[in-house]
Parts: C-alpha cells; structure tokens; sequence
C-alpha cells in the first residue's frame, strides 16, 4: 500500500513539473498558459509512516489562541500521524490534562485543569520559511459543526513583533457550520491606523469534505491570489499593509497546519461528530 502510494505521488509530482518546466522550455505552452513558479524547493509527501518528520515540522501545544476547545498535544500518533501516504491530523472527544494549568490565572489558556477535546498542530517555525512563491496543498477537509481546519502562514517576526504584525495569510480556512464554503484570507496591521486589519475572500458551494481538492496561493511582490484546486477565487495586494520593506508580506513566512474545535468562529461543537480527521496528502512550495 505505502509502495503503491509513493509510486502515485511521485507521478503526479513528474507529470506536472514536465508540465511546468520541460514543455516551458521547449516553447509548448503560450506565454499566458506558463507557470510563474516552477521550482520546487520543499515538499512533504506525507510518505513514510509515524510521526510527522522532525526535520521539517513542530508543534505548538496547549490552548494557544480564539477560545478554541481542542489541547493541541505533542508527538502523539492519535492526534498526528502519517499512515497510508497521509498526514492524518485527528481531532478526539476526551480528556486530557491541561500542562500548563495555573490556579487563579485571568489567562483563559491556563484557567482549566484539563480540556474536552485534543488537536494536533504541526508548524515548519525554525525548520523553513520562505517569501514568495507557490504554496499548494491537496487535502480532505473534516465534516461537522465544530470543526475548524487551517492551512496557513506566519511570519518570521511574530517572536518579536507579535500578531497581526508579522501577517498571517490564511491559505485555506473552513468551518463546519458553514458546509459549503472555503475562505481565503490576510491578517496584518494597517500601516496607518495601527490596528488588525484583514481582507477575506471565500468560495461557496464546493464539496471540502467529500474528496480531495487543491488549495494553494500564488505570492509574488505585488499580490496574494488564491486558488481552489484551478479555480481563481481571491487576489490581494501587498501594498495594503504598506508599501515599504516593513510589509510582513515581503517578509519569510512559515506555514501551519492544524485541525482546531470550537472557538471564535468555530463555534458550537457537536459531539457526536468524533472522531474528525483533516487528511492533507501533501504539501509543496515552489518558487
């Protein structure tokens, strides 16, 4: 199965950089018709089994941020595994004691002694980075009130600057109360007004959770265009967070994937869903 599963992504991965490269080169392919990035510089297929490779990923842990409900833990196969050419990022309906709890704290992170549901979310912060490029993912999305997968980025400096001044481009956002529908979006902080700016875009009636489908950004120094397998759906421009070398969308980003639970805009969860798996097949940046 494993060996089939190597041999099926191998030959997707050659056909499309025949495609993109050879056929360019020779001429084929009209000018509007060539890729504007056609070097593959990282990728994870997702095809070896066990725990996400620890040379290119790492995990935030706990209750990190919107209220969510899930604990998102760490090296754990039942919350994050690569099995069958899969990463399986599942989300579980139990208990689970909360590491970092604090009696007292006003921190709602630290607050509750143990969470009702855990996560997994796995990030290449420290591992890789990059500015520029195309960023593309082809996953199955879970199914369900509560659910709130994301395939997304942050920048460099949120160690040091924080959020939204680092940017944050959300490759693909969905929740389960909102079935049909996929979101695009950016994050940052208006230049002029210093505040959390965002501008958000979305496709309706698609079908994320019957099957597999595409979901990448074309990032250049002048725009962010999103896409739902070849489809179009969403463009900004950089200079929206200004037109400097201080824009956090001219700075490296890092990317993260995770399956959250409730939350701010997850909201209600149905516990009869569980468990929930987001199945992402593989992930490439070219450039």
């Amino acid at each position: 199965m494993q060996t089939r599963m190597k041999y099926r992504k191998a030959a997707r991965l050659v056909k499309w950089l025949l495609a993109a490269g050879f056929l360019m080169s020779a001429g084929w392919l009209p000018a509007q018709d060539t890729p504007k990035f056609t070097k593959l510089v990282w990728a994870d297929e997702f095809d070896t089994d066990g725990l996400p490779d620890p040379a290119k990923w790492v995990y935030q842990t706990g209750f990190v941020r919107n209220h969510e409900a899930q604990y998102y833990t760490e090296d754990r196969l039942e919350n994050a595994r690569v099995e069958n050419g899969y990463l399986t990022i599942e989300g579980r309906k139990e208990k689970y004691l909360n590491a970092d709890y604090r009696p007292g704290s006003t921190d709602w992170r630290f607050q509750q002694d143990s969470a009702s549901y855990t996560s997994a979310c796995i990030v290449t912060e420290g591992k890789a980075s990059w500015t520029y490029g195309r960023i593309e993912v082809r996953a199955k999305l879970p199914r369900g009130l509560g659910v709130w997968p994301a395939i997304w980025t942050l920048g460099d400096t949120i160690s040091t600057v924080g959020w939204p001044e680092c940017g944050e481009i959300d490759i693909m956002e969905f929740v389960g109360h909102d079935a049909a529908r996929v979101h695009g979006n950016i994050h940052y902080q208006d230049p002029l007004e210093k505040k959390h700016t965002s501008k958000a875009g979305n496709l309706g009636n698609v079908s994320p959770s019957d099957d597999f489908n595409t979901y990448a950004i074309e990032w250049d120094e002048r725009h962010i265009t999103f896409y739902y397998n070849d489809r179009q759906y969403h463009s900004v421009t950089l200079d929206r967070a200004g037109s400097g070398e201080k824009n956090p969308f001219r700075k490296p980003h890092f990317i993260l994937l995770n399956l959250a639970l409730g939350g701010a805009w997850g909201g209600e969860i149905d516990d009869g869903i569980f468990p929930q798996v987001f199945l992402i097949d593989y992930i490439r940046v070219y450039q």
